[in-house]
């Protein structure tokens, strides 16, 4: 009878390195893993609702052709809070626009108070 040593050693390799692909992750987190970093806490995907948001437009062309859209859900976000609120030129503006202007006079003060321009004689 002959053993063949080099299979049952690369058997028990291979079974070594699975035990620990399979490993919990407990034990993965106890090596280091986790980096001192707990999970995020996620909101529950019920929240997002999709009536009343243009989606529902969308969904509804769907359902005449008797499809529906079951990720309609994760695009809800978008058209909620601060997010359903489009912006304009004149909010871009609005937003900078003040202290851009503040900045540049303080600017233009300090640059004619410590470097006055040169009189010429023209």
């Amino acid at each position: 009878m002959h053993h063949n040593h080099t299979s049952a050693g690369a058997q028990e390799a291979t079974y070594s390195c699975l035990a620990i692909l399979r490993s919990p992750s407990s034990t993965r987190e106890g090596m280091g893993g986790d980096h001192g970093h707990s999970k995020v806490a996620l909101p529950d995907y019920k929240i997002w609702k999709w009536e009343g948001t243009p989606l529902a437009d969308t969904q509804q062309r769907l359902a005449r052709r008797g499809l529906r859209d079951p990720w309609m859900r994760n695009e809800a976000w978008r058209y909620t809070g601060s997010f359903g609120v489009p912006v304009t030129f004149k909010d871009v503006l609005a937003r900078g626009f003040k202290k851009g202007f503040l900045a540049f006079a303080v600017c233009l003060a300090v640059e004619y108070a410590f470097f006055p321009p040169k009189k010429s004689e023209h």
